[in-house]
């Protein structure tokens, strides 16, 4: 294993060139967070069928909305720290079994008691996806290519609502919504069989690193206590990056659909196509932004600039296009701008989280992610059922949501700001080799 001494620059292990089998790991994980995202969207899509059949207020509705995320942390914190027993094979079959589990009672007739446990249980069980994928996407990519190979997985982020808007929304106003998550359990089981049979075989417990895979660690030198690493600026900068992107991706799955619609008077249908523009523009600057972060790097930049800048820079244009669109106008202008909002925000999840696998080592890289997860979480609870109450109080529902979305713009250029300032993975890779030569030294 490579040695830390001080003074001494440490030279580290390059990982393999990715093969197919690896690319077609991305692929699955790529379905993984695309299945993850419709599960979050269908409600939005089918918010005035809800409303009506369970007889719920906006606030009530924006209460759902967060219910998603009261455990979402805890999930997001705890299971990603037991994952790091788990073999990634099993730990993404069990996640997805519990997606399709907690799903169920929504596929008949049910009560608001019901659907708001069942979010809440949906939420517990989604909350380490992201830190899951991650660590997958780390372990089996060197640094230039990481940044693009996980942009391909987190667009599933934008592609779940993509093709889930439109298709989702044609079951609901042909069927019911409750026909809506009987497509998406069947869709889950789909994936669960797939991926149980592409994967290399891997016991469910994950066997214990040896030599040789600690040698393949570029990080794996790096040797401190865990909670220091939640010391670390970077942490705080890629959580308050994270946070501002979350803010736009939780009121996205629960408020865009019932806004265009409710707030900007256009018909279910309608609303249907209109939401896919942004989760379709997204695609594009989720890839784009992934592999310019990857040229940056091979072109001698830092990674506080590919990595932090660039995602700071992104998150604070969709913080102003959310301030413009909630000033002007109903119109083209105004669509152009919810567009450009709600299409940028998942660059901290893909971007900004490479720069942190530039950093950690390999066996610590799931529990801060799920660290950071249950941090940026936290808008997820506040942000659904802040908005709810603000368009409830609003003197009309048009200018409720401009209310709202202004505040919250306002936030997040705040967050993404002082985020980008902190984010540094070579000053924190700096920092952990000296700690860990003194460590030893010692």
């Amino acid at each position: 294993m490579a040695s830390a001494e001080i003074g001494t620059p440490v030279v580290s292990p390059v990982l393999p060139r990715p093969d197919r089998k690896a690319w077609g790991v991305v692929i699955l994980l790529f379905a993984f967070f695309t299945l993850n995202f419709a599960d979050k969207a269908a409600v939005g899509l089918a918010a005035q069928q809800i409303r009506h059949d369970l007889g719920l207020t906006a606030g009530d509705f924006g209460l759902v909305g967060s219910a998603f995320f009261w455990l979402f942390a805890v999930g997001a914190v705890g299971l990603s720290a037991a994952m790091r027993w788990i073999s990634a094979k099993w730990a993404a079959a069990i996640l997805m079994f519990t997606w399709i589990a907690s799903m169920l009672p929504l596929a008949v007739p049910t009560t608001f008691g019901v659907l708001l446990v069942s979010r809440i249980v949906l939420g517990f069980f989604e909350g380490p996806a992201h830190a899951l994928c991650q660590s997958v996407v780390a372990d089996r990519f060197p640094k230039e290519k990481r940044a693009f190979a996980g942009s391909i997985v987190n667009a599933g982020s934008s592609v779940g609502p993509l093709i889930s808007a439109p298709v989702l929304t044609w079951v609901i106003v042909s069927y019911s919504w409750h026909a809506a998550f009987l497509v998406l359990i069947a869709v889950g089981v789909v994936w669960l069989v797939v991926w149980l049979c592409y994967v290399e075989r891997q016991p469910l417990r994950k066997r214990p690193t040896t030599a040789a895979a600690a040698e393949a660690d570029p990080n794996g030198h790096i040797d401190v206590p865990f909670l220091r690493l939640l010391r670390l600026p970077s942490f705080w900068g890629l959580s308050l990056l994270s946070f501002a992107g979350y803010l736009i991706t939780s009121l996205k799955v629960s408020w865009l659909p019932a806004f265009l619609g409710e707030g900007l008077g256009y018909a279910p249908t309608t609303v249907g196509w209109l939401v896919t523009a942004p989760y379709a523009t997204a695609v594009v600057v989720l890839v784009a932004s992934g592999y310019l972060s990857g040229r940056l790097l091979a072109r001698g930049w830092s990674s506080r600039a590919a990595r932090g800048h660039l995602s700071g820079a992104l998150i604070v244009f969709a913080g102003l296009s959310m301030i413009a669109f909630a000033l002007v106008g109903p119109g083209t202008l105004q669509l152009v701008l919810v567009i450009c909002t709600f299409s940028i925000n998942s660059v901290a999840f893909s971007v900004a989280f490479a720069g942190a696998s530039d950093f950690l080592p390999q066996r610590q890289r799931t529990a801060f992610f799920g660290c950071v997860i249950g941090f940026y979480s936290i808008a997820g609870i506040v942000a659904p059922y802040a908005l709810g109450l603000i368009v409830q109080a609003g003197p009309t529902p048009s200018e409720g949501y401009s209310n709202g979305f202004l505040v919250v713009g306002i936030a997040i250029c705040a967050f993404a700001v002082i985020g980008a300032r902190l984010l540094d993975p070579e000053a924190a890779r700096r920092t952990l080799e000296a700690e860990t030569a003194m460590r030893r030294a010692s």
